[in-house]
């Protein structure tokens, strides 16, 4: 079977993790452990679908690491914009997922599917020399940090959301009443 483009590769891969979390985020959503589980299943597949080999020469894991780290700050960013609340009525958790949450992981995934497209139309050439001059191996670094950035950030977001499921559960009326409705927003 003939090896996919990376372009092919990031759009596939970019374009599944975007459609399930802003399908299970986006709106009014209630806060369910088989909610957070499913993002993080979605990603595993990914990996193992995507992820051929694992470079570890040169700078090839330092590369992979950065985006590890880029995918835990855009996760915790994420995680931000997605506020958390206990329904009054019901005791519930629920997360309101608005157009500032849904930008960042599309601006991500396109900014991923973006270099993949311009890898290989663009800027082959500088990226091969950049390549060389920092000991990069290939396409496969390249891949598996995007990669490994995804799955750092559905990592952070769900830690995120646990923290605040957790804060919103913690929350005792006390008294017997009905609880008020609780916003956990930028305060995690």
């Amino acid at each position: 079977m003939p090896q996919m483009s990376q372009f092919l590769s990031a759009l596939i891969a970019s374009g599944t993790i975007l459609i399930i979390i802003l399908a299970t985020d986006i709106g009014r959503r209630r806060i369910t452990t088989m909610r957070m589980v499913r993002s993080v299943i979605a990603v595993a597949v990914v990996i193992a679908i995507f992820v051929e080999s694992f470079p570890t020469k040169g700078n090839d894991i330092s590369l992979q690491l950065v985006g590890v780290g880029t995918g835990v700050i855009c996760g915790l960013i994420a995680g931000v914009l997605l506020p958390a609340y206990k329904d009054a009525t019901s005791g519930e958790l629920y997360t309101i997922g608005g157009i500032g949450y849904a930008l960042v992981w599309i601006v991500l995934s396109g900014g991923r599917i973006l270099f993949a497209y311009g890898a290989e139309h663009w800027f082959t050439m500088d990226l091969i020399k950049f390549s060389i001059d920092y000991k990069i191996s290939g396409q496969d670094t390249y891949a598996n940090a995007f990669v490994f950035m995804s799955l750092a950030m559905v990592l952070t977001r769900t830690a995120v959301l646990l923290a605040k499921m957790r804060k919103l559960k913690g929350q005792n009326t006390g008294s017997g009443q009905l609880p008020q409705q609780t916003v956990t927003g930028a305060s995690v």
